[in-house]
Formats: structure tokens, C-alpha cells, sequence
């Protein structure tokens, strides 16, 4: 063996544990690029020093926040009008960020009495154990909201469209209310998206989103964003997101940013279809009622005609007689059409608040909000009019069939 075929036992072998370096060059990605570190490394401890204290920007710690998060939530600032709002896990994660930065114990929110399920939830029976007292009132009147204000009201928590109603609040008459008051008015603008209200241009202080839904628009990912207008707030809403872990998924946030590219198409397909189809099921044997803010028989037309201008939207509620043999009969004379406790998808869903979303109300409860077991939301999409008025025909059918038999 010749001296250089000896092994060369003290020689160090290549190591697959440290970082490679990630290429760089002149030219740039198109689309952005999903970034999953959970860390990211300073070249000194004077450099980390000046991210924290903002001389130099930079990311940390994904749970303090990350690439793919910022570039969605610059995305959705520019649609609201808003500046510096931040994405979180989910939409609850928005609206929690919001309560544990800004409320105290002895505070008060009064709510939307058909706010979103998981939102009554947070009012009636979380935020209590926390020390914070809640109410629930129709927003659809300012006076009613007035008569509940309490000197302990910090916020105000509304959304424009309410869910699944489909009632117009009285934002503007709120919104000056809680101006002449001082207090924080919220706004959930998940149903109605910036493409058909901008909240901060009706005197909102804060804007939330579940991005899950028409803004992803493609039920893949789970996302919710929050945006205020006091940087204060902003502030302690970021402390907030960063102490109780509401970071979202970067794999979500670049999902999510993908769909934005064909948000304002997808809108405008689905409020189309939502204005079509409101009119054809209002036409058919066994329907008791259609709600839709674009029609001239909504109760609250005229305001929505005001809020909204032509912009009404892509969801839709209605009724059938028959109760809930009627309704199974409905649901299962459809079975392309999704029967799921969601909204916001490329296609048409289906929900029954009954058994869904207001599941936990007595009967007399939901009556009283005008929820019977034949009443059904409807989460329009961008399939086909024709496909969707079928659908919807053959359904409706099987429902007067059987509420005769």
C-alpha cells in the first residue's frame, strides 16, 4: 500500500448539520418565497440589540413574527386602509389579541347579540372569568346600543352584515356614539370584506378578520388578522399576539397570500351568483322568507344600500317551511353541495345554524333571533348560476315534499 492509499484516520468527515448559506444572486423570485425558520441569527449581540430597539429591522423569533406573516398582513393593511396589523393563528386568535391587550378586569364590552358563534362564546362565558363583564344587544339600533352602554364600556364589538341574520348594523350611528363616548368601536369585517366596507372609513378603531375565510377564499388555510388605528393599540395588541402565542402558520400565511391575488375576481363572481340565486330560491313553493341585503324586501334595505352601496355581498340566508324533516330532506336532495359550518369558499356551502352554529341556544332562544330548524346560510361561490339555481331548485323541492307528507 502506497503512502497515499493510507486511511487518513484523523480526518474530520463532512457534516450535514450546519446551515448552507441561502443563495443569493441578481435576480429575485416572482412569488414569495414560504419562509418556515423558526429563528433567525444575529451577527452580534449589538446587532440583536438594535433589531429589538427598532434602529434596524429584522426577525428574531417566529413567535415574535416572520416573513410570510408580514407580507400577508401589508397585503390586507392595503385593502382595509390600515397600517401596521397583524396576522394571527386564526380569526378567534384576532379576537382574543385584541381583548387580553387592551381590556382589564372591572372593564366592560358590549357585543353584537348575532356575532359569530365562537365569539358569543368568548363574551358570555370567557371574558367574565377574566373579570371583564359583557352584554349582548341588536345592533341594528343605536339607541338600544346607547341604552346599554355602561360607565365602564371600553368597547364596542359589531359586525356590519350579522351572522346568520343577515341584519345591517347601525355602524355609523354607532360609530359616532362611541366617539362622543371615548370608547373603542370594533369591527368584524369577515362577512363583508374590505371589497364591499372599510370599516376604518366609517370611524372604526379597530378591524378584524377571520382570513380563513373569503380573503383565503379556499378552505386550506386557518388565519385571522387585526388592524387598529391607535398605535397604542397596535402596540399592545402585538405584545398580546407575541405573549399568548397566537403566530400563524408561515405555510398558511403564503397560502392565504396566493389567494389574495384572486380575491376582488372570486368577490365579485360570488356576489353575482349571491344576487341571482337570492332571487330564484325567493321565487320557489315552500320558501318562507330570502335575506338578502341587495333585495328590495330586506328589513334593512335602505341601510344597506347606504353602508354598502351596491356591494352586498356574497352571503345570503332562507327559510323553509316544514321543520327539520324539511330541512334533511333539503340537504340530502343536494349532496354536490357541501353541507359545512363554513363560509368563504371557491364553492357554495351549506350550514344549518341549528345544528351548527347556534346549537347551544335553547329553541325559544334562537326563535326569538328568528332561527327555526328550516333556516339555512348560504355561503355563495363562483360555480356556475345554472349549476347552483339546479341545486338549489331540486332541494327546496324535496323540502315542500316533505313538510306535505
Amino acid at each position: 500500500m502506497s503512502a497515499d492509499d493510507t486511511p487518513r484516520r484523523n480526518a474530520q468527515p463532512e457534516t450535514t448539520i450546519r446551515r448552507m448559506p441561502w443563495p443569493e444572486g441578481v435576480s429575485r423570485p416572482v412569488a414569495t418565497p414560504m419562509q418556515p425558520s423558526v429563528v433567525y441569527a444575529a451577527e452580534s449581540p449589538d446587532a440583536l440589540d438594535a433589531q429589538y430597539e427598532g434602529v434596524t429591522s429584522g426577525y428574531t423569533y417566529a413567535r415574535e413574527g416572520h416573513p410570510n406573516a408580514d407580507v400577508l398582513a401589508r397585503r390586507i393593511d392595503r385593502l382595509e386602509g390600515a397600517t401596521d396589523g397583524l396576522v394571527t393563528g386564526s380569526g378567534m386568535g384576532a379576537a382574543g389579541a385584541l381583548m387580553l391587550g387592551l381590556l382589564k378586569s372591572g372593564d366592560h364590552v358590549l357585543g353584537g347579540d348575532q356575532l359569530y358563534g365562537r365569539t358569543l362564546r368568548m363574551l358570555r362565558e370567557d371574558l367574565p372569568k377574566q373579570g371583564i363583564a359583557t352584554s349582548l344587544v341588536d345592533m341594528s339600533s343605536v339607541e338600544t346600543v346607547a341604552a346599554a352602554l355602561r360607565p365602564e364600556t371600553r368597547m364596542i364589538l359589531l359586525e356590519v352584515v350579522s351572522n346568520p341574520t343577515i341584519r345591517l348594523a347601525d355602524v355609523d350611528g354607532i360609530a359616532a356614539l362611541a366617539r362622543e363616548r371615548g370608547i373603542r368601536l370594533v369591527v368584524d369585517n369577515t362577512f363583508t370584506t374590505p371589497r364591499s366596507f372599510r370599516p376604518f372609513d366609517h370611524g372604526a378603531d379597530i378591524v378584524i378578520h377571520s382570513v380563513t375565510k373569503l380573503l383565503a377564499g379556499h378552505s386550506d388555510a386557518t388565519l385571522g388578522y387585526v388592524a387598529a388605528r391607535d398605535p397604542g393599540d397596535r402596540e399592545a395588541i402585538r405584545v398580546a399576539t407575541t405573549t399568548w402565542g397566537f403566530t400563524p402558520s408561515p405555510f398558511d400565511c403564503w397560502i392565504a397570500e396566493r389567494g389574495l391575488f384572486t380575491f376582488d375576481l372570486r368577490y365579485d363572481r360570488a356576489e353575482a351568483n349571491a344576487a341571482a340565486l337570492a332571487d330564484r330560491i325567493a321565487g320557489l313553493p315552500g320558501v318562507a322568507r330570502v335575506l338578502y341585503p341587495g333585495r328590495a324586501d330586506h328589513p334593512d334595505a335602505a341601510r344597506a344600500a347606504n353602508l354598502l352601496g351596491q356591494r352586498f355581498g356574497n352571503m345570503l340566508s332562507f327559510e323553509v317551511t316544514g321543520g327539520r324533516a324539511a330541512a334533511n330532506a333539503l340537504v340530502r336532495a343536494m349532496p354536490d353541495l357541501p353541507f359545512a359550518p363554513t363560509l368563504g369558499d371557491v364553492g357554495t356551502t351549506l350550514s344549518h345554524p341549528a345544528t351548527s352554529s347556534h346549537r347551544a341556544l335553547t329553541p325559544e332562544a334562537r326563535a326569538a333571533m328568528g332561527i327555526s330548524e328550516g333556516f339555512f346560510r348560504v355561503s355563495v361561490g363562483i360555480e356556475d348560476i345554472a349549476l347552483l339555481e339546479a341545486d338549489f331548485t331540486r332541494g327546496i323541492a324535496a323540502a315542500a315534499a316533505a313538510a306535505a307528507g
